[in-house]
């Protein structure tokens, strides 16, 4: 059925506009029975659509929220889908621009560890809805002659992520991931975290000096000798071996190749 003449076309942009921020005036085309406004009805709608996002928030970052309080996390969370309505129907996609507005956000300054848990929060629910994809073997690295070994480069596992951080954040997320009364945490320790999930259940490892930049390295595509010097540059205790083996043992990654 074609619109009325008098119907002003549907503008998307104004629409969504107006439905995540009540600062809008209504869309003009909203109207009710005999074309009357219907400003109370969209005003309805306006707000389930806010709470729902908010609470898709709640569930993403659990961690932050609980740190965060009740209500500094809603109100922050209701300016965060003001500024970033979803571009996915699939809301557990929303949410990738959360730790960088919490960052920015004027009443967390005072937290100023709780934009990184957002993102270990945020990379842990990307691994829970990576692809399945079968883990390196160990055995495949033990057929690569020796000489070969420092030009290898890895490909990460669709799950694996990794959070670097000037924060205790590993010791940060995992207790506040629960129930449980929350002990003392030396939260200016910093501390990193691998994400990874080479079977069903999402593993969060917290990673000794040197391993966050030898990690970083593979990750990002270099030879498995640049990650091994990296990994001695910042860290002067760091173990290549135990690197190695934390390599093949974490599912962080899913083939190899050589040069």
């Amino acid at each position: 059925m074609r619109p009325e003449a008098d119907h002003p076309a549907l503008d998307t942009a104004d629409f969504c506009a107006s439905i995540l921020d009540p600062r809008h005036d209504e869309p003009a085309h909203v109207v009710g029975p005999r074309g009357k406004k219907a400003v109370r009805r969209f005003n309805v709608y306006r707000n389930n659509v806010t709470v729902s996002l908010i609470n898709a928030l709640a569930d993403i970052f659990p961690a932050v929220r609980r740190i965060a309080g009740e209500t500094l996390f809603r109100d922050m969370a209701r300016e965060f889908v003001r500024a970033h309505p979803p571009v996915s129907p699939l809301l557990f996609l929303y949410g990738h621009e959360f730790p960088a507005f919490v960052e920015t956000f004027e009443h967390t300054r005072r937290m100023p560890y709780l934009a990184d848990v957002a993102r270990l929060e945020r990379a842990w629910l990307t691994a829970y809805h990576a692809a399945d994809v079968e883990p390196l073997a160990p055995a495949v690295l033990g057929e690569i002659p020796p000489s070969a070994l420092e030009s290898v480069t890895f490909a990460p596992h669709p799950a694996t992520g990794l959070v670097i951080s000037e924060y205790a954040v590993f010791d940060i997320f995992d207790a506040n991931r629960n129930h449980e009364t929350v002990g003392r945490i030396d939260a200016a320790r910093a501390q990193s975290a691998l994400v990874t999930r080479p079977g069903h259940e999402v593993i969060v490892i917290a990673l000794d000096d040197g391993h966050d930049a030898f990690f970083s390295c593979l990750i990002q595509g270099g030879a498995l000798g640049e990650a091994a010097a990296a990994g001695l540059a910042k860290a002067g205790s760091f173990d290549v071996a135990s690197a190695i083996t934390g390599l093949l043992s974490t599912g962080a990654f899913a083939a190899v190749a050589t040069q």
